[in-house]
């Protein structure tokens, strides 16, 4: 069947959209664009419009996606990635090699896209290509190269790269609101807390239960509970403000950084899952991929020797004794 103009958005309003849901923010999607304010909210009312459908949640100064906002911002990605793929074959086309990673959305976003220009810039003469999903691919059949795959410690293949251990962040704002300070754990119950949900979410199960009772207090009830399907979205929730989520490191260390988050409590549970590299059949001797695993475990050498901010004036830095049972959650 042939496709009509009428059948999909114009590009340049999906340009758009894409760069508002990445940033969760209107104004920042209008500075990576050279847009004003008002020019993206017009493009984004726009493509709603056409759409007939909402594609954002307008929140007091933050940015939610709906659901319909989400799957179209999937979509976005994909195909943007597509057609920036085929423009450079196109525009370059003498002999490259591709090179293709998959690895989880939270994983990808948070850790590897903002180091991953280091290695190309190493690599000059390889397109990467990234492909983030959270189902489990068959790397062979789907022609990648290698897989980040996020799986428990006990029962996982390929090789380990790093470990992962939770804790509390949320915006430096929020931990120094005085009407509900973040002293002690137990101050939690005045906040609303950030979960992610659903297969969708890989260790959701292992979220906020894990280190409530590492702390001593597995029946804590917050003050209300707010609920993602991708863990990129839980943390631009809590970058904005609207509620306290529980950290993974290494994912979140840059973000705790450079401020955009911080610990309020120095306790931390160690997750029973970890990141491990998995190749294809056809990259296990291909030196492109040696290089990649060689390059991955610099770069997580290199982020864990950093330092990593102190928890905010007025949070608690004594570790209390763990009871039994939170001996054996952090474990």
């Amino acid at each position: 069947m042939p496709l009509h103009r009428a059948d999909v958005p114009p590009l340049e309003l999906l340009r758009t959209f894409e760069a508002a849901a990445r940033n969760l923010s209107f104004t920042r999607a209008a500075a990576e664009l050279y847009l004003t304010q008002s020019a993206v909210s017009r493009q984004i009312k726009a493509l709603e419009d056409d759409l007939r459908v909402p594609l954002f949640e307008r929140r007091h100064r933050a940015l939610a996606l709906t659901d319909a906002g989400q799957a179209l911002y999937r979509t976005t990605l994909d195909v943007l990635e597509r057609l920036r793929e085929t423009t450079r074959q196109l525009r370059a086309p003498t002999a490259r090699r591709t090179f293709t990673v998959t690895t989880t959305v939270g994983f990808a976003s948070l850790w590897l896209v903002p180091r991953l220009p280091r290695f190309t810039a190493a690599h000059p003469g390889v397109d990467v290509r990234l492909s983030a999903v959270n189902r489990m691919v068959d790397l062979d059949r789907e022609d990648i190269d290698v897989a980040v795959r996020f799986q428990p410690r006990d029962r996982a293949l390929g090789e380990p790269l790093f470990g992962e251990s939770v804790a509390p962040v949320c915006a430096p704002a929020l931990a120094r609101d005085p009407r509900r300070p973040l002293r002690e754990p137990a101050d939690l119950a005045r906040h609303v807390l950030l979960h992610t949900m659903g297969p969708a979410a890989p260790g959701s199960a292992f979220e906020w239960p894990l280190w409530l009772e590492a702390v001593g207090l597995p029946e804590l009830e917050p003050a209300g509970r707010l609920h993602f399907s991708q863990y990129d979205m839980l943390v631009g929730a809590a970058i904005a403000g609207q509620g306290v989520a529980l950290g993974r490191m290494p994912l979140l260390r840059d973000a705790i950084r450079d401020g955009r988050l911080v610990q309020p409590f120095a306790r931390s549970a160690a997750s029973p899952r970890g990141y491990f590299l998995v190749p294809s059949r056809r990259a296990q001797d291909d030196p492109i991929a040696h290089a990649f695993g060689e390059w991955l475990r610099a770069e997580a050498a290199a982020d864990a020797a950093a330092p990593v901010l102190s928890p905010p004036r007025g949070s608690t830095r004594r570790t209390p004794r763990p009871t039994a049972p939170a001996r054996r959650a952090a474990r």
